[in-house]
């Protein structure tokens, strides 16, 4: 099997992923992904995909990762690999779409509007 790379992003996060066989091993940005991610939650969301199909221990995954905080970051790689799990096999595509996992979540942060401390908060209006 040839090297399969796929891209996914989540907020300001970009992750670009490459999937060959091999033991399960996950690098990013050549770091274990256990020292990568401490948190066990983002190390359970970055796996999901991989979990679903029953397949976590068939690949060897290496990861760039940048921009973004460790939450954009994990769901923007869950979706990367998602999407590289399906140009394996096509027939992942189901199993993976129903989960949710295919999704590109494209909510992002407001941009701030001039003469408001936030992007909606007001300044407190004054009658006197």
């Amino acid at each position: 099997m040839e090297v399969v790379n796929a891209i996914g992003r989540r907020k300001a996060a970009v992750a670009r992923v490459y999937l060959s066989e091999g033991n399960g091993e996950i690098t990013i940005n050549k770091k274990a992904l256990a020292t990568y991610f401490p948190s066990g939650i983002l190390q359970y969301v970055v796996k999901q995909p991989l979990n679903k199909l029953g397949v976590a221990e068939k690949f060897n995954i290496k990861i760039n990762l940048n921009g973004g905080g460790y939450k954009g970051q994990a769901e923007a790689l869950r979706l990367a690999i998602a999407r590289a799990l399906v140009k394996v096999d096509a027939d992942n595509k189901p199993a993976l779409k129903s989960e949710g996992f295919l999704t590109r979540d494209s909510r992002v942060v407001e941009r701030k509007k001039p003469g408001q401390p936030k992007a909606r908060r007001k300044f407190q209006f004054s009658k006197r």
